[in-house]
């Protein structure tokens, strides 16, 4: 059986439930509640949203790259946003209905880690919006190699 794997090369096979209370015990109590109880930071407090140096945005718990920082604008909205994902691959999408909208609910692909939402007023020329939590990433400056382990990114 392969390994399941993105058109950038990373590993995309997904974290078991083990490896995952494992990544877990290094998160703070607000990325915890992002990511793994699906919550929201305030707006206009995240501490990404003013990052404007040139890398990538990876995923908290495994260490997925999500986001480039070229792909970055400001949306007004007060939570970090990105007008397209790093691998369309490494991004999960689910309908969600809570609060009383529809929305389209966006998680980490390899360890299902609650992100943010997606939203399609965006910037062209794809008209889409990611909009994220700061906890739910971790910001590394520079470029990536083209595969890195989950966790050591």
């Amino acid at each position: 059986m392969s390994t399941p794997c993105s058109a950038s090369g990373y590993d995309l096979t997904p974290i078991d439930a083990a490896r995952r209370r494992d990544l877990a015990r290094n998160l703070s109590a607000e990325e915890r509640h992002i990511l793994l109880e699906h919550g929201t930071e305030p707006p206009f407090c995240g501490a990404l949203l003013t990052e404007k140096h040139a890398g990538v945005y990876v995923c908290t718990l495994c260490g997925l790259p999500l986001f480039r920082s070229q792909q970055k604008f400001d949306s007004g909205s007060g939570w970090p946003s990105f007008f397209a994902s790093f691998d369309p691959a490494h991004i999960g999408e689910i309908r969600d209905t809570s609060h009383g909208m529809t929305r389209t609910e966006i998680r980490c692909a390899r360890c299902d880690s609650h992100l943010g939402h997606v939203f399609p007023d965006g910037p062209p020329p794809g008209g889409l919006r990611y909009c994220l939590n700061s906890a739910a990433l971790r910001f590394v400056a520079g470029d990536l190699p083209p595969d890195l382990p989950a966790g050591l990114a």
